[in-house]
């Protein structure tokens, strides 16, 4: 039996501003760090993207919140400005049941520093923001006091590590009590961290949630086999052919980001762009122009298929497999969200054949199909023959195990024998079908 939002031991305000999201039962992750986030207990929580862990941990962290003392209680950190914008939302939707004010912080890049500075008269409870910004106001201009901070919780920390914010986080983290509550948060534990987390963490609890599914059930995942043709092509035929409400077009590059992104323009659609090597400011203009539906397609590399949460994605294309096939789970989850469908197209080549077989070993059901006079049709499987031989070699073994050689042979035995085993291979092409 799950276990309910209303049966949780926090502060009835925290059950309201729940039960206005209409959340009932908690999520997996959210059932197994809450109780020890509240004990003040060191985690390290794993799962994949739309588990829930953003309440996961704010909860206990407006729980334990004395909301009487103006100084910073607790510190979140994530490696992008979009997924702080997301957990700075939630924060607030909070916040503002509770009957005293609560100061949120949000600290990013790209924002104006010095007007930043003269806020922070006033020291605000929560802080959320990215690790370059926060260290920045915290140890460079002294103007943001996290060291008084109790509970740090590190976002995404696989990618922050990524991104090369692993040092600032640390920086940060040395300023603080030994009293610390850490909470760590992370698709995958890669060897890199352990490091960090064994210097700042007291015993951790790890957490590890397994999906009860790889992804979401409403979306059908598509191959396509290229056959050594131009992919962008395949691509620009797809969205014209298919007409998404809106589509994202997953790749491993910023390089390739530019010149796919660039090609569908020059082939008459409305493409926008999301990778490392936009600036600041271009990122936020470029979300905007998203969410105001200037662009029907977005070309994207894996950064964004963790940072940016878009509502409406119908389609995603994957113009190349990721190598970390984690990125395909959380590329995957931009679509089927809330009551809608999906549909997931990858387009693959016979090298990519490890890689398929992989996804393959974790659940995930392809179905197969090309473009036909401008629709999707079904087309074999691409293993399909392989199967239909492995199939009849152990029919073949079957029958031969079956049928035995009589000890004395009469005239027009093998005729008989032959007969026999017809009608057993017969009899187990039936039962596999």
């Amino acid at each position: 039996m799950s276990v309910r939002f209303e049966e949780l031991k926090i502060k009835p305000y925290l059950k309201e501003a729940v039960a206005s999201l209409h959340f009932e039962e908690l999520t997996q992750i959210q059932e197994e760090v809450i109780p020890l986030a509240l004990q003040g207990k060191d985690i390290i929580g794993q799962s994949q993207t739309g588990s829930g862990k953003t309440h996961a941990f704010l909860l206990p962290i407006f729980q334990k919140l004395d909301e009487q003392a103006q100084q910073v209680q607790a510190v979140i950190t994530t490696p992008t400005r979009e997924l702080a914008d997301q957990i700075y939302q939630v924060a607030n939707q909070l916040a503002s049941f509770c009957e005293h004010p609560i100061k949120i912080g949000r600290f990013v890049g790209g924002t104006d520093k010095q007007k930043t500075i003269e806020k922070l008269g006033t020291q605000p409870q929560i802080v959320i923001g990215t690790p370059g910004r926060i260290k920045d106001l915290s140890i460079n201009e002294r103007a943001l006091f996290v060291h008084t901070a109790k509970m740090f919780v590190v976002d995404e920390a696989d990618m922050t590590l990524e991104t090369g914010f692993l040092t600032e986080i640390d920086q940060m983290a040395g300023t603080m009590g030994n009293d610390l509550q850490m909470m760590v948060f992370s698709a995958t534990i890669p060897q890199a961290l352990k490091p960090f987390l064994k210097k700042y963490m007291t015993a951790p609890v790890h957490i590890h949630i397994q999906p009860r599914q790889q992804t979401a059930v409403k979306i059908e995942h598509v191959l396509y086999p290229t056959k050594h043709r131009n992919r962008v092509n395949i691509v620009a035929q797809l969205l014209k052919a298919l007409n998404p409400y809106l589509a994202i077009i997953f790749v491993n590059t910023k390089q390739s980001a530019t010149e796919v992104a660039n090609a569908l323009t020059s082939a008459g659609l409305r493409v926008g762009q999301i990778h490392g090597d936009l600036t600041p400011r271009q990122r936020r203009q470029m979300m905007q122009r998203i969410r105001h539906l200037e662009f029907q397609y977005i070309v994207a590399t894996d950064i964004a298929a963790r940072g940016i949460d878009i509502e409406g994605i119908s389609h995603v294309i994957n113009y190349e497999l990721p190598q970390d096939l984690e990125f395909y789970i959380h590329r995957v989850g931009r679509t089927a969200r809330g009551n809608y469908d999906g549909m997931a197209i990858t387009l693959y080549d016979s090298k990519e054949e490890e890689l398929l077989q992989q996804l393959e070993a974790r659940g995930i059901e392809f179905n197969y199909r090309e473009l036909k006079n401008g629709a999707l049709v079904e087309v074999n499987a691409r293993n399909a023959r392989q199967k239909r031989v492995k199939k009849e070699n152990e029919i073949d073994k079957i029958a031969k195990a079956k049928i035995r050689k009589p000890k004395k042979v009469t005239p027009g035995y093998k005729k008989k024998m032959k007969a026999q085993m017809e009608q057993v291979k017969r009899q187990e092409r039936r039962k596999r079908k």
